[in-house]
């Protein structure tokens, strides 16, 4: 019998190699190595813009905290962290200028996180650089060919959602 962990397991994945049946390994990580690229031109065109401070987990907390704010409790839910993991969060985007705490309307015993004026732009700033991006792949692949990845990832991403824990999920 063939060792298979022994002949796959350090392969490298070679970008253009076209193979009829690749193996098993290569789907996540040719998944992480797209988000990646995605990810990674994001932030480099949010620091051309202004935000250079911006990190993924920073913008995933963006994200949570919404337009209409959240507490830090709902802000580790949305995110599948802790609320003290969302708290350290919070605080160094409220250090960095991008959310605020306030007191909370409907209960003064809370604090409700706002993004502010900056933590706004940094999002519409990068509404609009994942739609150039998008177009990049479409450029690519054809806007069918990216219409169909992004329907079957949608079959294939759970219907109860996904946690954006990322780092924690790598273990940092």
């Amino acid at each position: 019998m063939v060792n298979v962990v022994d002949e796959k397991v350090n392969q490298v994945v070679e970008p253009g190699k076209q193979v009829s049946d690749p193996p098993g390994f290569e789907l996540p990580l040719l998944l992480f190595a797209g988000f990646r690229s995605i990810i990674d031109r994001l932030h480099a065109e949010l620091a051309e813009q202004g935000h250079p401070d911006v990190r993924p987990a920073y913008g995933f907390a963006l994200q949570a905290i919404g337009l209409g704010g959240a507490t830090a409790s709902e802000i580790g839910r949305r995110l599948g962290v802790s609320k003290q993991a969302a708290g350290k969060t919070v605080d160094k985007l409220e250090q960095l200028g991008y959310v605020e705490r306030a007191d909370d309307p409907a209960d003064a015993r809370r604090k409700v996180v706002r993004l502010t004026g900056r933590g706004i732009d940094s999002l519409r700033r990068s509404a609009a650089i994942f739609e150039r991006l998008r177009e990049d792949w479409v450029g690519a692949l054809g806007a069918d060919r990216v219409r169909a990845l992004e329907t079957d990832l949608r079959v294939m991403a759970p219907a109860e959602g996904f946690r954006l824990d990322v780092a924690g999920w790598f273990g940092a």
